[in-house]
């Protein structure tokens, strides 16, 4: 009991599930099945404080993304990177400035983070369908610059405010014609990149404290255990099946968000 309440105190054993499941899905999601990204961070939003739910996945997406580094270190296309990255840092400081001077100086700032977190994740989701539809082919999936500049920039924001860029990402990832491996080598590099940037504005912002840091250190084994399954047992489950389920269950998720 003693260890368990020094890694979550205060927390009830809900919380403490939901944070165990989420970090499973974390792991899955960086090393085998990208389309799990979404469902945490409304499980999280509705269990947590708004202010507190993005800095307690922001260090288990940092963890976890060491990992998918390791595993997937000679798959990144860095050409690429270094296409992307600028816009998207570009968006990490649009998304802070839209938190620090429009969300938390609102009347009801908790709220107004709430239902920022479930629009983006309910556009996320209604994206993620239509894009498979739009671009079923991937010859017809834009690949100019500029393309790659909006998809970094929203990227940035959406990641700044709800750690949620994967959807973005995947629309330019599809276009580069990537086998598996380098799809997640890529991924894994640029999301490890935004994410340890963000780690420090996280903690000025108070996002991350010291009780949510510690609550993120008592997952790791599930994080470690989530990043085996992705890469050991997961990646051969039908994935456009589970990650239609998935997307489903973040809707439904996000539309709980939206009511006060």
């Amino acid at each position: 009991m003693q260890i368990i309440d020094f890694f979550f105190h205060g927390m009830s054993h809900a919380q403490i599930l939901i944070l165990i499941f989420s970090a499973i899905l974390i792991g899955i999601n960086k090393t085998g099945m990208p389309g799990l990204g979404l469902l945490p961070v409304v499980m999280l939003a509705i269990w947590f404080d708004s202010r507190i739910s993005p800095g307690l996945q922001l260090v288990m997406l940092a963890i976890t993304d060491i990992v998918a580094v390791i595993y997937y270190r000679h798959k990144a296309n860095w050409p690429l990177l270094f296409r992307l990255i600028p816009s998207a840092l570009f968006g990490i400081a649009v998304g802070w400035a839209i938190l620090r001077y429009g969300i938390d100086r609102t009347p009801h700032a908790s709220y107004v983070m709430n239902l920022t977190i479930g629009l983006i994740v309910i556009f996320l989701c209604i994206f993620s369908v239509v894009k498979d539809i739009v671009w079923k082919d991937k010859d017809t999936v834009p690949k100019h610059w500029a393309f790659a500049v909006v998809c970094g920039l929203f990227a940035g924001i959406t990641t700044q405010l709800a750690n949620a860029a994967g959807p973005i990402m995947a629309i330019y990832l599809l276009a580069m014609r990537f086998d598996k491996k380098e799809y997640m080598g890529t991924a894994a590099w640029y999301f490890m990149i935004l994410n340890w940037i963000k780690l420090p504005i996280f903690w000025s912002e108070g996002r991350i404290t010291k009780e949510s840091f510690l609550a993120d250190m008592g997952m790791i084994p599930f994080l470690f255990l989530g990043a085996f399954l992705g890469i050991v047992l997961l990646k051969k489950l039908p994935q456009k099946v589970f990650e239609k389920a998935v997307l489903f269950l973040s809707a439904l998720a996000a539309i709980k968000l939206l009511i006060p």
